[in-house]
């Protein structure tokens, strides 16, 4: 009987509702329209073959080449740029939460001499681009040993995000009541035990904004590898398409292909 009265109550919304609600949906359809449809036709250039391509770039493929993945990943060497893709992303990700929650629940629940002043320092990495320090990173990278290495892409591109890190992370743990780190103290826990058994359990939201954050700066980084991944096998994937691109620029299809590949993980 409720199940009734409420269905009723829901069907009978007065027509502004039902007006409001239709034209909130309809936008946010259009929009996703818009901003799928040219992936959804970089995945249909992926099925043809470069004859079908210069005769219909715009429709559906006939007969759908599967081939072109295979070609893609193993002559593209894809097998290989995909997999260093995952590793670079995953160490800089990981790198960077951590750091940026330990500095983060610092800036933002201990007291200690020059906090503010060192906060502000830590923010100077948001307003530094990396284009205006590649080269000292570059000779300092060279004379560390770190060209030509997974580390020499690590390690800048994880001092890069942590500033970010930091602001975000600080922010959030300024949100959450001091009471609960002071009722854990009373309880005999240590700062460490704060940290880890009531504060960053707390911080998930944060970590994961964060993590998307520094997904998307990893996974599509270009310069940085550029400069300082200089063996071919250890290129990430948006490097690989550079040059990919380079040796099958007539090949459309192909190059679709490797470039659907590339940001498939970023549009997931």
């Amino acid at each position: 009987m409720t199940a009734h009265i409420q269905k009723a109550a829901y069907l009978n919304r007065p027509f502004q509702w039902w007006f409001t609600l239709v034209t909130k949906y309809s936008v946010l359809i259009a929009f996703a329209i818009i901003f799928l449809f040219p992936i959804f036709w970089l995945l249909t250039v992926t099925l043809k073959s470069q004859a079908e391509y210069a005769v219909n770039p715009l429709g559906l493929p006939q007969n759908p080449v599967w081939e072109n993945y295979v070609t893609t990943w193993t002559t593209g060497k894809y097998s290989t740029y995909i997999p260093n893709s995952i590793i670079y992303t995953t160490a800089i990700v990981a790198a960077v939460c951590a750091l940026s929650c330990l500095a983060g629940y610092a800036f933002a629940k201990l007291k200690f001499p020059g906090r503010d002043i060192l906060f502000s320092i830590m923010l100077l990495g948001i307003t530094i681009p990396f284009i205006s320090v590649m080269i000292p990173i570059f000779y300092l990278a060279r004379d560390l040993g770190l060209i030509g290495t997974r580390w020499g892409f690590i390690i800048p591109a994880t001092a890069f995000g942590v500033s970010f890190g930091i602001l975000l992370m600080r922010a959030f743990f300024r949100g959450v009541p001091d009471e609960l780190g002071d009722a854990a103290r009373i309880d005999g826990c240590s700062e460490w035990n704060v940290f880890l058994r009531v504060m960053l359990p707390l911080a998930g939201p944060g970590l994961t904004t964060l993590a998307v954050f520094q997904f998307l700066f990893a996974w599509t980084a270009f310069l940085e590898p550029l400069i300082l991944v200089q063996r071919d096998a250890l290129r990430p994937a948006t490097l690989g398409l550079l040059f990919f691109q380079g040796r099958y620029s007539n090949a459309m299809p192909l190059m679709a292909t490797g470039t659907f590949i590339t940001i498939l993980p970023v549009v997931l």
